[in-house]
């Protein structure tokens, strides 16, 4: 017995435990670092925990609005002061008494209003579990986007900081040239013009790759004074182990959170203007009164000290028509306006799938032609190389062609990082189902 309680209190552990998204899709990019973040990340951001807290407000709503449905039982302590009628033989109360009054208050649900009232609460709880799934879906997905742009611009500073060294040998090579006179002043003035392009392309790749590092630290809920000891992979070796489907199920679509989180509150709003409706009818309710005092002459809590009463009967309002006619059309008018936000969030989720597809598509072909590109430019490179050690061409030229290499590398590292996003991107726009 002890051990099948002890099974049953893992599983609880476990369901009350387990993420709302599936990020086994993140660990197929063979980086051993980005799992470690997305879980640092859903374990500390703090806009996801403020969703949590959303969706704990949603779901004590239903309990406030299902109290609502059970009968209301109030006491009260009252002291009471009177001053009798002198003469009169007939009544006998004390000037100084205490009452204590119980009252019932209960309104039978025969028209199922204020199980209407409870069934709306759910269906906004339910919404609001989609809008926490899509925070969660959202914020893996900025972190994997924001890790890649890291990854990328440490890759480019990398191949610009070369590219920098081998400009600062071609300025003193052509500085020499100058010198004796085998170039002007002004094919001078344009290799240094050159050397400075290139240390403002550096200082702004820097400056982009701190933008990043402090975004990311805090995307895992880290302080931006943190980011210099990240620690992150190569792009050189992030690559998606898996085959990206071609095509996609329809019913992925109707799957994404965004859509159940404004189906669910469609379905609420419909509910709301059925219990518009109900408003116009009568309620009926049961109100119950007993109070035991000291006033009279018998004992406390005695039924010589105590007056009670019980009504039952319909309560109509007189003067609200207008206000219901208008709390009906204004229910109305909110379902009218979710149905139209779920026909075009419909829309625009065929759109981000298909668009996610096409850019896959797309870049994974301009991935391939740098790629191409890269491997002719490292022949020529490799060639020149040869020229070199053989004397036939001058160093100015071989860094010529070193420098048109790294510009390769860069260009193809930009495709690269551009088609592993497009995966995130089509990630997010699955519901993260992909």
């Amino acid at each position: 017995m002890r051990k099948f309680l002890i099974i049953i209190f893992f599983q609880l552990y476990l369901c009350a435990n387990a993420l709302p998204i599936n990020i086994d899709f993140f660990k197929c990019f063979n980086d051993i670092y980005l799992e470690k973040y997305i879980q640092e990340a859903l374990e500390n951001n703090h806009d996801l925990k403020q969703v949590n807290h959303k969706v704990e407000q949603y779901r004590y709503e239903i309990s406030s609005q299902f109290s609502q449905q059970l009968p209301s039982l109030s006491v009260s302590s009252n002291y009471l002061g009177a001053s009798p009628p002198k003469g009169d033989s007939n009544v006998f109360i004390n000037r100084n008494s205490y009452i204590l009054p119980f009252r019932v208050n209960y309104e039978p649900d025969f028209l199922l209003k204020n199980r209407d009232k409870t069934l709306s609460k759910k269906k906004l709880y339910q919404a609001s579990l989609a809008n926490e799934k899509s925070a969660y879906i959202s914020l893996v997905s900025d972190v994997a986007n924001t890790y890649i742009n890291i990854l990328l611009y440490d890759y480019l500073i990398e191949k610009q900081i070369e590219i920098v060294k081998d400009k600062e040998l071609n300025k003193d090579f052509n500085q020499n040239k100058y010198n004796f006179g085998t170039i002007s002043f002004i094919d001078l003035n344009d290799i240094f013009s050159e050397l400075n392009s290139q240390k403002i392309v550096l200082e702004r790749l820097i400056r982009q790759q701190k933008t990043n590092l402090y975004n990311f630290s805090v995307l895992i809920g880290k302080s931006a004074y943190d980011s210099e000891n990240i620690l992150r992979g190569k792009l050189e070796n992030f690559e998606y182990q898996k085959e990206i489907p071609n095509k996609i199920n329809s019913d992925l679509i109707y799957s994404r959170p965004d859509l159940i989180e404004i189906e669910n509150m469609l379905k609420s709003a419909k509910i709301d203007v059925r219990v518009a409706k109900k408003e116009f009818l009568p309620s009926f309710n049961v109100i119950g009164f007993l109070a035991f005092d000291t006033a009279g002459g018998g004992n406390f809590f005695s039924w010589d000290s105590s007056f009670a009463y019980l009504i039952a009967g319909l309560t109509q309002d007189i003067f609200k028509g207008g206000y219901k006619i208008a709390n009906l059309k204004i229910k109305k008018a909110r379902y009218m306006e979710l149905l139209e936000k779920y026909l075009q969030a419909d829309l625009n989720a065929i759109k981000e799938i298909n668009n996610a597809l096409n850019l896959i598509k797309q870049d994974t072909l301009a991935q391939n032609y740098s790629k191409e590109q890269t491997d002719l430019e490292y022949k020529n490179f490799l060639a020149s190389k040869r020229k070199l050690n053989a004397g036939t061409i001058s160093k100015i030229d071989y860094l010529k062609n070193k420098n048109s290499l790294n510009q390769k590398y860069q260009l193809f590292a930009y495709t690269k990082a551009n088609k592993l996003n497009d995966y995130f991107a089509l990630y997010k726009a699955l519901g993260g189902q992909l």
